[in-house]
C-alpha cells in the first residue's frame, strides 16, 4: 500500500489546514493534459512557443498554478533569470564598446565570457518556462528535469567561452600589443565585476532557496567571472609599466580560470543527471521518518531531484496486526512530517511493510523478482 502526495483520496479527508506543495497527477480531472488532445495553439515552433509560454490558456490549470508553491518558485527563477539576462547584457553591451577602443586580449577575454553567460541565461529560461508546465501521460513526473538539460548547454557555453578566450591569448602572447586607452579599459574591468557580483548574489540566492542547481551553477560562474574582471586591472597596470605581455598573460589566467569552473559546473549537473543527493539529507529524511512511534522501520530510502523539487520514495515497517485505514494514517503522519521538514518536498511515495512478528514473509511470491540494492535487496514489485 502507498500513501501518495499527488492523488488525494477522497475517503481520507485529513484536517491539515495548511498545503503542502501538492501537486496533482496527470489523471485528475482539473488538469487532465494527455499527449492526444488539441490546445489550438497551432503547429511548428510558434505552436510550441504558445504551448510554451502561454500555458493553453486553461483558467483552471493557472488557477491550480497559482495556489503551488512549485509553480511560485518557478516564476521567481523566471523573474531571476530574466534580471540577470538584462543586467549581464548591458555589462556585455558597455564592455564591447571600451574593447573597440582599448583592444585589450584580456578585456576581450573577460567581455566573451560575459556574453556566453548571457547566451547561459536563454536555456535556463526556458527550463524555468517548461517547468510551469503540469505532467501529462508522457511525462508523468512534469518537465522539471529540463533545469538539468540546462545545464548541459550551460557547461558546454562555458567550456567554448573558455577556448574562444584561450585562443585569443595564445594568439596575442606571441604579437603583444599596447593597451589603448587604459583609463577606458580599467573602467570596464570595473563595470564586469560590478555587473557579474550582482548577478552572482541574486543567482546563487534564488537558487539555494528554490533548490535549482543549474541556476546556482551558472551564479557561481558569474561571480568567478566577476573576479576575472578584476584581473584586467592587472593587464592594464602591465601596459601603463610598458610591459605589453602581461595582457595575454592575464588573458590566458582567465582562460584557465574559466576551465575550473567548467569542471565544477560538470560535476554539479552530473550529480543531478544520476539523481545523485547528498548522503546528509538521506539520512534526515529517514530520521523525521522514524519520529512517529508506530513506526517500526525505515528502509529503501530513496531521494532525488526534479529540477529543484524533490521527490522522496521509502519503506516504513508498521505492525501488520494494524487495519488498512490505521496503516494508511502512519504513512500520512510520515507523509506529513517529511513535508514539513524538507520544503523543497514535492512527491512522497510510501510503501508500508508489515512488520512480520506472525513468521510469515509477506514478499515471499515476488522474492524471485528480488535485485541487489546499496540497502539489500528490493523486489521489482515494490515500488
Amino acid at each position: 500500500m502507498k500513501a501518495h502526495d499527488r492523488k488525494a483520496d477522497s475517503t481520507h479527508d485529513h484536517d491539515d489546514d495548511h498545503a503542502h506543495d501538492d501537486d496533482h497527477a496527470p489523471g485528475d480531472a482539473a488538469h487532465d493534459h494527455g499527449d492526444d488532445h488539441d490546445h489550438a495553439n497551432g503547429g511548428g515552433i510558434g505552436g510550441f512557443l504558445k504551448s510554451l509560454f502561454h500555458l493553453h490558456g486553461h483558467a483552471g490549470q493557472r488557477q491550480a498554478l497559482a495556489s503551488d508553491t512549485a509553480f511560485a518558485a518557478n516564476e521567481e527563477g523566471i523573474r531571476t533569470v530574466w534580471i540577470a539576462l538584462a543586467a549581464l547584457t548591458l555589462t556585455t553591451a558597455l564592455q564591447i564598446g571600451i574593447f573597440a577602443i582599448s583592444r585589450s586580449a584580456a578585456l576581450l577575454a573577460d567581455t566573451i565570457h560575459n556574453f556566453g553567460d548571457a547566451l547561459n541565461s536563454i536555456p535556463l529560461l526556458i527550463a524555468f518556462y517548461l517547468a510551469r508546465r503540469v505532467a501529462t501521460r508522457r511525462y508523468t513526473y512534469g518537465f522539471g528535469k529540463a533545469e538539468d538539460v540546462a545545464g548541459i548547454f550551460i557547461v558546454l557555453s562555458i567550456a567554448v567561452s573558455a577556448s574562444i578566450t584561450l585562443y585569443e591569448s595564445f594568439q596575442k602572447l606571441f604579437n603583444p600589443v599596447p593597451i589603448q586607452q587604459l583609463g577606458w579599459a580599467a573602467a570596464a574591468a570595473i563595470i564586469g565585476f560590478v555587473g557579474n557580483e550582482a548577478v552572482a548574489l541574486l543567482q546563487i540566492r534564488t537558487g539555494r532557496r528554490i533548490g535549482s542547481a543549474a541556476m546556482v551553477a551558472d551564479g557561481t560562474h558569474a561571480r568567478t567571472d566577476g573576479i576575472t574582471s578584476l584581473a584586467v586591472l592587472v593587464a592594464v597596470g602591465g601596459s601603463a609599466l610598458g610591459y605589453p605581455i602581461v595582457d595575454p598573460i592575464v588573458g590566458l589566467l582567465i582562460g584557465v580560470a574559466i576551465l575550473f569552473v567548467a569542471r565544477d559546473a560538470v560535476v554539479t549537473i552530473w550529480y543531478r543527471l544520476m539523481d545523485a543527493v547528498e548522503p546528509e539529507l538521506v539520512e534526515r529524511i529517514e530520521q523525521q521518518a522514524r519520529v512517529s512511534p508506530a513506526v517500526v522501520d525505515v528502509h529503501e530510502a530513496r531521494v532525488r531531484w526534479l529540477g529543484h523539487r524533490l521527490q522522496v520514495d521509502l519503506h516504513i515497517v508498521v505492525d501488520e496486526d494494524l487495519s488498512t485505514r490505521a496503516s494508511h494514517q502512519i504513512a500520512e503522519d510520515v507523509r506529513h512530517a517529511l513535508l514539513h521538514d524538507q520544503p523543497q518536498l514535492a512527491i512522497v511515495n510510501i510503501h508500508i511493510d508489515p512488520c512480520g512478528h506472525s513468521g510469515a514473509d509477506p514478499h515471499r511470491e515476488p522474492a524471485h523478482h528480488a535485485r541487489p540494492t546499496a540497502s539489500g535487496l528490493i523486489a521489482s514489485e515494490r515500488v
